[in-house]
């Protein structure tokens, strides 16, 4: 009965240590941490980064796509707006966030996919040719990655950076 008393007492030390530890943890994780809250008609347009054709606009909300660590940025396309094939040595996370937007993959660029509609997702690997357009008229969509971020055309004529 002592040694069980014992375990039992060894078993309770130990878990209000971990207990403790956890609480501590946490706090100090709830100190040190802060969210970022962008409302709708605080997100702030401007010209889209050079490695996209001339006519789309952007919004980072948070981080900078160009150095390390994540990033959330926003891209308004016009109507008709293309992006020709290319590819990212990261990830792409892309959401539909208006309109309807064209997305495809490969090394040629192809709009027989059905474009897809606002609320839809897409994941983009790392290394993957894909393309994609504005479909019907304006389009928003945001990429979420890790920075930092690149874009490298299939076809080097087609890199708006090289004009």
């Amino acid at each position: 009965m002592k040694s069980a008393s014992r375990s039992l007492l060894g078993l309770l030390a130990s878990s209000a240590a971990a207990l403790a530890i956890l609480g501590v943890s946490t706090s100090l994780h709830a100190a040190d941490g802060h969210h970022t809250v962008v409302s709708a008609d605080a997100v702030k347009w401007g010209p889209a980064p050079p490695s996209l054709p001339p006519g789309a606009q952007a919004a980072v909300l948070l981080g900078a796509p160009s150095q390390p660590g994540p990033f959330v940025l926003r891209l308004k396309l016009p109507a008709g707006f293309t992006v020709p094939p290319h590819r990212h040595t990261k990830d792409e996370f892309v959401t539909v966030i208006a309109g309807r937007f064209g997305i495809g993959s490969g090394e040629k660029l192809d709009r027989s996919a059905a474009p897809l509609p606002a609320g839809s997702f897409v994941h983009l690997p790392a290394g993957m040719a894909h393309f994609a357009w504005a479909a019907d008229g304006e389009v928003i969509v945001q990429i979420n990655g890790v920075g930092p971020f690149d874009v490298t055309y299939i076809d080097p004529k087609d890199d708006p950076r090289k004009h």
